[in-house]
């Protein structure tokens, strides 16, 4: 009897996972027959949990609406998702750490010994690294608006904030004008978040910061139009002009890239900026923890640079070739001789 309901139990966090499920499939996850799997889902149909039967080629089983799963249907792999996500969440938005610390303290006091113990086992402590490029976190608020307006296909006004979160006053010479927008996807890249919205100000597909946004929700529902890309992530990273601005670093520096805009797009590092220039040059500006981490990260692009500046970061560029030229011709590091 345990056995069976602990399947019955392990097949409805299945269902639960909001995709249609295979008869087939089901069976393998669970480890049982077809047969068998039907008949616990009559069981848990027979306790009101509404199963929807879907014929045809594409056909399965999914859970209908109207039906709130309890917090107890975890196993032990989704345990550790959810401690992993509650303790890490705090990085990417503001104002989430008390939140997320009662979220995971509740989450353990109704938790099965077991599960209790797997989600008790991961605490960790999340440290930044020199690799990583930092973005502020989101304000939840903000989000939550913008996340609305994309579920319900509203139109938002939006206002634009400087990089460090302050609203320019009209009369101010980075001040614009609020503009209306139709938001239509979130898209997280590099820590940060992404709006990918249709400007009914210039009539044109563009890519904004979330976090340099001053959303304002409306009621106004829009008609969705055909959107840019089939892929929307590969939209974003080959947007230049997204909102991005050069990272707090202790050393940033330029360069001119013979590259087109929408490459370096791609590749350059979070907290950077790519100009456009022309169809094949753009500037990128970018910050690093030394002269040579900018020079490096430069020469990942594979091209000719030009216009550098500071003249630090030309000399970095320099004493690397030399080192670089160096091993090349005797295959010994000059800083650290045989």
């Amino acid at each position: 009897m345990a056995k069976t309901s602990h399947r019955a139990l392990r097949l409805l966090s299945l269902l639960g996972s909001d995709r249609r499920w295979p008869l087939r499939e089901l069976a393998t996850r669970l480890g049982a027959s077809e047969r068998t799997v039907r008949r616990d889902i009559e069981t848990l149909r027979q306790l009101d949990y509404p199963i929807i039967t879907v014929h045809g080629p594409d056909g399965g089983y999914q859970l209908g609406d109207g039906h709130t799963l309890p917090p107890l249907l975890f196993d032990h792999d989704q345990a550790l998702a959810v401690a992993v996500a509650l303790q890490t969440a705090p990085s990417t938005m503001f104002g989430l750490g008390d939140d997320a610390a009662r979220a995971l303290a509740t989450l353990q006091q109704v938790m099965p010994t077991a599960l209790r113990a797997s989600m008790e086992s991961l605490r960790l402590t999340r440290l930044q690294n020199y690799w990583e490029f930092p973005s502020p976190p989101v304000d939840p608020a903000a989000l939550t608006v913008v996340g609305s307006a994309v579920r319900h296909r509203h139109l938002l006004v939006i206002e634009t904030l400087r990089p460090d979160g302050t609203r320019p006053e009209p009369g101010d010479p980075d001040f614009l004008p609020a503009r209306r927008i139709e938001p239509y996807h979130l898209v997280v890249w590099a820590g940060r978040w992404y709006l990918v919205a249709y400007d009914l100000t210039d009539h044109q597909w563009r890519v904004h910061r979330v976090d340099r946004l001053h959303p304002r929700p409306t009621t106004q529902p829009f008609t969705a139009r055909a959107l840019p890309s089939d892929d929307l992530a590969h939209f974003v990273m080959r947007t230049y002009d997204r909102g991005d601005t050069p990272a707090a670093w202790q050393y940033t520096g330029t360069a001119r890239l013979n590259l087109p805009t929408h490459v370096v797009a791609r590749w350059a590092p979070g907290g950077s900026v790519v100009e456009h220039l022309d169809t094949d040059h753009c500037r990128l500006t970018l910050g690093a923890w030394s002269w040579a981490g900018i020079a490096g990260i430069l020469a990942t692009f594979d091209t000719e640079l030009t216009d550098l500046h500071p003249p630090e970061l030309v000399q970095a560029c320099r004493l690397l070739a030399h080192r670089w030229a160096t091993i090349t011709d005797t295959g010994e590091n000059p800083d650290n001789p045989a």
